[in-house]
């Protein structure tokens, strides 16, 4: 049996001010993105557009900004909605904790479509060029999660089940780690691999939906949901059931027929 490290989350003290794990993961995450979206732009097809370092920046900073306000509002909509209608101004306290994935893609998108807007090409286009660089930081906040003891799993007999101290002292799933290597490592590399070869419009799009789909939701059995909402209908965490659409909608990506992905790719032209 395994014992969580209790890290301390705090990397650095320098008097009352302390650089904190999580936000540190934060800031490797977005090193990881411009680092990778450099090697990503350099390829022929976005040179022929005439893609620039600053283009990469520039969409980095409306990602950011769609991440931060799409995962506090996709939390208080999807997870404590009735909390956050009555307290209203809580919502402005992100240091309190209460960011929601699946709101902070939501959020991406509008910033991925403004984005396309002001350079007049396709959503699609940009999201394929996004969706490798995404898992890769995922990684990160997940490693996250892990020092901060937060997002633990449910209880498990296995050999590498893990206490969470601050929990109880039952053993659990090491859910952050799973999460990691899954819609972390694993969906990264399969995307980079898939996307280094010329794919029709959304396709990388719609591996990268479906593969996090398909990976959260697996995840999920072993992740204890939030106590304030436990199990939902057919016995789901509100995680599965915000994958669902994700993975229908990777898999009509996908598998879009020719003739559309045809008229997709003459509208971005």
């Amino acid at each position: 049996m395994l014992i969580h490290p209790q890290f301390d989350p705090a990397v650095i003290h320098i008097g009352s001010f302390a650089i904190h794990w999580y936000g540190l993961m934060y800031l490797m995450a977005f090193v990881q993105f411009l680092l990778l979206g450099r090697m990503r732009i350099r390829e022929p097809r976005y040179q022929a557009l005439g893609w620039t370092y600053k283009d990469l920046e520039d969409l980095l900073f409306a990602g950011v900004l769609g991440v931060v306000l799409g995962g506090r509002l996709g939390y208080t909509l999807f997870y404590m909605p009735g909390y956050y209608l009555a307290n209203p101004l809580s919502i402005l306290k992100i240091w309190e904790g209460g960011m929601s994935f699946h709101g902070g893609l939501l959020g991406v998108l509008v910033a991925l479509a403004w984005f396309a807007h002001q350079r007049k090409t396709s959503f699609l286009f940009i999201g394929d060029l996004v969706a490798p660089l995404v898992p890769f930081g995922l990684a990160f906040g997940r490693l996250g999660n892990f020092i901060n003891g937060e997002l633990w799993g449910r209880p498990t007999d296995l050999p590498w089940g893990m206490v969470f101290p601050l929990v109880d002292s039952l053993p659990r799933h090491p859910s952050q780690i799973y999460q990691l290597f899954g819609e972390g490592l694993l969906l990264g590399t399969v995307l980079w691999i898939y996307s280094s070869k010329p794919r029709r419009l959304g396709q990388v799009s719609g591996l990268f939906l479906l593969g996090y789909g398909l990976c959260r939701f697996l995840a999920e059995y072993a992740r204890e949901p939030d106590a304030f909402l436990g199990l939902l209908g057919l016995g789901l965490s509100m995680g599965q059931w915000l994958c669902v659409p994700m993975i229908f909608l990777g898999g009509y990506l996908l598998l879009v027929p020719k003739e559309k992905a045809s008229q997709n790719r003459n509208m971005a032209a």
